[in-house]
């Protein structure tokens, strides 16, 4: 069954947040981290993945990420505390998930 992905990525220095979905959390990681593609995480190197849900249905996914930003600054800090407090990198997790 396919899986998609709601996930939040910071900086080196925990500052900036960017919230993304993709289908492929391994792969789209990877683009992040290779700056394959222009845009604001590359601009901010926003690199670090600290958080990630996974979902069935595509609908289910977007719906999350519209949630999730649609959140406070405060909402999304408060999220990655609950399952990520000290904030480490989880891109080797992805690997599970491919």
């Amino acid at each position: 069954m396919k899986q998609y992905y709601v996930y939040i990525l910071t900086n080196k220095n925990n500052t900036v947040l960017y919230t993304g979905v993709t289908n492929s959390l391994t792969r789209r990681i990877w683009e992040h981290k290779t700056h394959i593609v222009d845009g604001f995480t590359k601009r901010y190197n926003v690199t670090k993945l600290v958080y990630f849900e996974i979902f069935n249905k595509p609908s289910d996914t977007i719906k999350r990420e519209k949630q999730i930003k649609a959140g406070s600054r405060k909402k999304k800090i408060e999220l990655i505390n609950k399952l990520n407090p000290k904030w480490n990198e989880l891109y080797n997790l992805t690997l599970l998930y491919k």
